[in-house]
């Protein structure tokens, strides 16, 4: 039987390896785009996902979501999430509100939206977290309580959902070769070279890992770390 899977982020990094290797399985993909013409983009990228415009910087507007999703998910995969790096003393209210929107906000609400679908299979809600959501770092404050606070969300969730089978798992990868660390990099100052980290593709193996576990089994947190 084809599973279908909501994944946000499916525009790079992790996100897009995820989809692009659901979709070699025979899967099926719905993922979210933040505009017309990047919903466009994301269609060539992605043959044969489903794509639906939804701005997770407007958490707000999510709703209009409702009655596009499919009435069964086996899954929702959150692996979208912004970062600003700077000071507490130097960061604008607006890159608060950004992060804590798109990394934290976003998810809860994209989550409620799909729980009818997900408690109709048993299925399974992914975060993809990070390092800064176990240890908040100098310059890291405002992406670090955004994934704090995700973590906080998949331990409520884990708990009230138990008893409608949907099934809740954080995976925290330290830095991983990705456009966003590449950002990350250049705010530091520093040199990048993409093969000292993770890649992306390991990352997505353990994902694959968590929503092929037998069902008699959970996989409530996994921290992936470069050597």
């Amino acid at each position: 039987m084809t599973s279908t899977h909501l994944v946000t982020g499916a525009g790079s990094g992790i996100g897009a390896g995820l989809a692009e290797r659901l979709l070699e399985r025979g899967d099926e993909v719905v993922a979210l785009a933040r505009s017309d013409s990047r919903a466009h983009d994301l269609r060539a990228d992605l043959p044969g996902a489903t794509v639906l415009v939804a701005d997770l910087a407007d958490a707000a507007g999510l709703g209009s979501l409702s009655g596009q999703l499919p009435d069964a998910l086996d899954s929702v995969v959150h692996a979208a999430g912004v970062v600003d790096l700077g000071p507490v003393a130097d960061l604008s209210a607006a890159t608060w509100i950004e992060q804590l929107t798109v990394n934290l906000v976003a998810p809860a609400v994209l989550t409620r939206l799909a729980l009818p679908a997900l408690r109709a299979t048993g299925g399974t809600v992914v975060f993809v977290n990070s390092g800064a959501g176990l240890t908040a770092r100098p310059t890291w404050s405002a992406y670090a309580a955004s994934k704090h606070g995700l973590r906080a969300l998949a331990d409520s969730l884990r708990a009230e959902e138990l008893q409608h089978g949907v099934r809740v798992t954080s995976v925290f990868p330290g830095r991983t070769a990705t456009p966003m660390q590449a950002k990350v990099h250049e705010q530091e100052g520093k040199d990048y070279d993409a093969e000292q980290w993770i890649q992306p593709a390991t990352v997505v193996d353990l994902i694959l890992r968590v929503l092929d576990l037998s069902a008699d089994a959970t996989i409530p947190e996994v921290v992936i770390s470069p050597v």
